[in-house]
């Protein structure tokens, strides 16, 4: 267990970059919007509990259910690219009825928006070069990011008003479909 300042760094930009908290802004500030309150902390814990858990059991857990990485990916690749086409079209494929308004702080919020096939794929891969301290660190990091971006954004929406709201939303709308769109082709040809 050996603390590397430099490991804990770049895991923490690469998760940064995979997590997205921040281009996420639209679709929590959507979220919120649908479902009336999001709880931050719960949905910063359990997301911070799925990355930590994947980092530990993650592989034997999808090799337990015989689901390899790949599948994973292309799974969560979906749910992606249906939450950009609600953004980008403005339809609502997700049904805001009281059981979704409870759960929304976990699904799709805590996963797969953060600790989805990017980042848990993210994490198994950066665990070749990484040690899982140094990891561990970088994921509470984020976790802590993740917790104050949820916790302002109603101050963010209220400081880029409706219209740059509607706008940033359409804008992180194509970003997330191209990126679901990436996951899903870079791991369905690991698939055949």
């Amino acid at each position: 267990m050996e603390l590397n300042i430099k490991e804990i760094f770049t895991a923490f930009m690469v998760l940064f970059a995979v997590i997205d908290i921040i281009g996420n802004i639209p679709i929590i500030i959507d979220l919120r919007s649908k479902v009336g309150h999001i709880q931050s902390e719960k949905a910063s814990l359990i997301a911070g509990v799925i990355m930590i858990a994947f980092l530990y059991v993650g592989q034997e857990i999808l090799r337990l259910i015989g689901i390899d990485v790949n599948s994973f990916a292309v799974a969560g690749s979906f749910v992606l690219f249906f939450i950009a086409l609600e953004m980008i079209l403005g339809i609502t494929i997700y049904r805001d009825d009281e059981a979704n308004k409870l759960t929304a702080s976990v699904f799709p919020l805590a996963f797969p928006l953060i600790a989805g096939p990017g980042s848990l794929t993210t994490i198994l891969s950066i665990k070749s070069e990484f040690s899982n301290y140094n990891i561990l660190i970088a994921i509470i990091i984020n976790v802590l990011f993740i917790y104050i971006v949820l916790k302002t954004s109603n101050r963010i929406e209220r400081f880029i008003g409706k219209n740059g709201i509607n706008i940033i939303r359409k804008v992180f709308g194509v970003i997330l479909l191209a990126i679901a769109v990436k996951l899903f082709t870079s791991n369905v040809k690991e698939l055949f």
